[in-house]
């Protein structure tokens, strides 16, 4: 069984990042375990911590620790990541050494309501997976431009071609996973 992590990086339970994550986990085949990794609840990083970590941030390093994948799935915040994603990645890689995202093969999803689709957020994001030591899926990118019209009241993906968008991302992502996960 082949564990995946997914990393939600808004807070709203009913944020578009959370249900763009749900349409395209329910697309793995079989094989794949999910499990959603809660960020809401972590302190923001403070190196004085490193000594004696808090409860949730070992939590949280177990949880990453467990996955042969991450799938991030974000909007974008002032023209870059949410500052509770960033808190997420910089917890799971301290202390200095001990990172437990490295090699980790990763799948970067990216959203708006606007035209722009996340795109900067989706840029910063992979500088900081690359530094992290995860290889991110390269193609196809996934940002998808206004949320608001591509999801239904339902929260599910409203029109076939965006559906088929997504397994086709589904389809690349499961061989990258297989070719990098240790």
């Amino acid at each position: 069984m082949t564990k995946i992590g997914v990393v939600v990086g808004t807070l709203r339970k009913e944020s578009y990042s959370r249900k763009w994550a749900k349409n395209i986990v329910e697309l793995l085949p079989e094989g794949y375990e999910v499990e959603f990794l809660e960020i809401g609840n972590l302190p923001l990083y403070n190196e004085e911590y490193d000594a004696n970590s808090p409860a949730e941030y070992t939590a949280f390093r177990e949880a990453v620790a467990r996955q042969d994948a991450i799938i991030f799935a974000t909007g974008e915040y002032n023209r870059s990541i949410p500052g509770v994603l960033k808190n997420a990645l910089d917890v799971a890689s301290r202390p200095w050494g001990q990172s437990v995202w490295g090699g980790k093969p990763a799948l970067v999803v990216s959203h708006s309501i606007a035209n722009l689709s996340g795109s900067l957020a989706q840029f910063h994001l992979r500088q900081i997976l690359a530094f992290l030591d995860m290889p991110v899926l390269p193609q196809p990118e996934v940002m998808l431009a206004n949320s608001q019209n591509l999801i239904g009241e339902d929260g599910k993906v409203n029109n076939q071609g965006t559906i088929d968008f997504l397994q086709s991302v589904v389809d690349a992502f499961v061989p990258f996973i297989e070719k990098h996960k240790a």
